[in-house]
Order: C-alpha cells, then structure tokens, then sequence
C-alpha cells in the first residue's frame, strides 16, 4: 500500500506543492504557532524540548550519551520517513513535536508531547491530527501516558486504550532457569523477523532492525521463533515469539543480562507470560499507561519497543 502524502488542513488555504518527488505542505499559523515538517538541523532543540516534556519531578537532566542516542534515534526516523517527522514553532523556538512512521500497512507514534506550559492551548491535537493524516487508514499502535486530556484525544482519534504495566528491581539471580536453544542474532535474521512482525503487529520493521542493531544485542531462537533485543542497559526493549514459552525463555535470557535492576515494560494482559517471568524473578510489578491500538489486537506474544512499537 503506498503511503499517501500528508496533507493536513492549512490555515492560509495554500495548496501543496512537489518538491523534490514528496509534497511539502504550507505552513500553518494558529495563533503565531507554525506546524513544519522536521529537519536535520533541529534535531538538537528537539531533543531539549522533548527532555521538558518527559523529565519527572526530581529527576535528573539526561546525560551526553543519552541524547546523542536520542538525537541518533531521531535522525534514523527523519531519514526512512521524513514525512511523518513534524515539529510545531514559533519566533522563540520549537514548543511540540510528533515523530511518526509508515512501515508497510502500519503506522506508529515513536514520540509525541508539547512543552508543559502550552498543553491544553491545542497545539498537541494539532500534530497528532497531522501525523494521523499521514497514517490514513493504516492500523496503528503507540504507547500513552494517563493525561486526562491526551488520552480523551487518542480515544477520540478511533484508538482503544489498554492498560499497560511495568517490572522493576533487582532479578533474583537464583531463580534464572538454565537457558538453552537461543544464540546471538545478526542481519542474515531480518527477513524471519520481519515475517514474524508482519503475524504479530500487521507489518515488519523494516529498516528499524538495521538501526537496532547498531547498538543493542539481538537474540534468536532459530528456527523463526522468536526474538529479543536488549539494550544497552541490559534491559529488553523489544521481544517478538511465536509462542508463549519461547517469549519466556527470550524474556528469561534478557534478565539473566541485567545487573543491579532491570526495567521490562509496555505489558498487556495479552502478554500475561511475561508478568509470570518477572514474579518469578522477584520483579516489582506497576501500572504504566496505556498501549494505544487501532485496527489491530494488542500484539502478543510480544512486548514493543517504546521507540519502535
């Protein structure tokens, strides 16, 4: 299915004009806020307004390596799908940005927020109207925070919201069982993976297990059963199985990695094998927002990746 050109509604009623083979949509102006795609040269300020939206309370600022990853995340989504890429502005600088991308016949929203002083104004609905236009009739996933008011958008938007939740702490390394059938994955495992992706979730991930492995560790159980990457934390930040079972063995094998605490997230109730592995292994078990879903069933056996669905 091709992808259709973004086209949201624009204030100055401009038509859309080609540049380069892609449609670069006018700006639009709602009070002194400009809706744009993303460029590589705004990546860096994106990276600083999206630490505003998303740093806690008390927590502290990200360190160097840590936005460099994000700003290296970024620029692998600007580079395979610009045209899902969008940041709104105005004279003083960036306040909101939606990062979104098509992969075959399925659309995701990587990162999605708007500075805490302009929530409510309507710039987030804004952005999230405009990738969603690009999405068309695509099937799509993101993972949501609780916000009243952004969960009232995404629901609004046709997306069913289903609850979430998290394990932390401290594995109980006496309880990891003898992990056997699993060995280390490289790109010759793309084209399976893809296929299971497809099963899963609607469409594989294409170009995102290229960049993934660039700095994460990638697991197999061959033949095409189920894989798992684990990030550079030790934690897993993306698992897909053909099965329960091989689900818990690559989820046990994640957790034999970690160190002083581990982090799995983005759990459903589909995906209940996962909250066995972590009891098991002594994980503090909470609640954590919602998966935001439409035109598909929450995936399993599958945990997504927060910045790769």
């Amino acid at each position: 299915m091709p992808a259709p050109s973004p086209q949201p509604p624009s204030s100055t009623g401009s038509p859309a004009v080609k540049t380069n083979g892609r449609v670069a949509v006018p700006l639009r102006t709602v009070d002194q806020v400009e809706l744009r795609q993303l460029r590589e040269d705004d990546l860096a300020a994106v990276e600083r307004v999206s630490e505003q939206v998303f740093l806690e309370p008390g927590e502290s600022a990200r360190p160097p390596h840590i936005i460099q990853a994000w700003i290296g995340w970024a620029r692998h989504l600007l580079t395979v799908d610009p045209a899902g890429c969008w940041i709104a502005v105005d004279a003083s600088g960036i306040k909101g940005f939606a990062l979104s991308q098509n992969r075959d016949d399925f659309w995701y929203l990587a990162t999605y927020g708007v500075l805490p002083e302009l929530r409510g104004t309507g710039i987030g609905k804004q952005l999230l109207d405009t990738v969603l236009a690009y999405a068309g009739e695509r099937p799509g996933m993101f993972s949501s925070t609780t916000h009243p008011a952004a969960t009232r958008r995404y629901r609004l938007a046709g997306f069913s919201l289903i609850p979430q939740m998290r394990m932390i702490g401290a594995v109980d390394r006496s309880t990891i069982p003898a992990i056997t059938g699993l060995t280390e994955g490289d790109e010759s495992d793309f084209g399976w993976m893809d296929e299971l992706d497809t099963r899963l979730r609607g469409a594989g991930h294409g170009p995102d297990h290229a960049f993934l492995l660039t700095t994460q560790r990638l697991v197999v159980d061959r033949p095409h059963r189920g894989y798992v990457y684990i990030d550079q934390r030790a934690r897993p930040s993306l698992l897909a199985a053909t099965d329960a079972q091989t689900a818990q063995t690559l989820l046990w094998e994640a957790l034999a990695a970690s160190s002083d605490d581990t982090l799995v997230n983005c759990i459903t109730s589909a995906n209940e094998w996962a909250v066995d592995v972590g009891m098991a292994a002594r994980l503090n078990l909470a609640t954590e927002g919602y998966l935001a879903v439409r035109g598909l069933p929450a995936p399993a056996p599958y945990l997504p990746g927060g910045r790769f669905l």
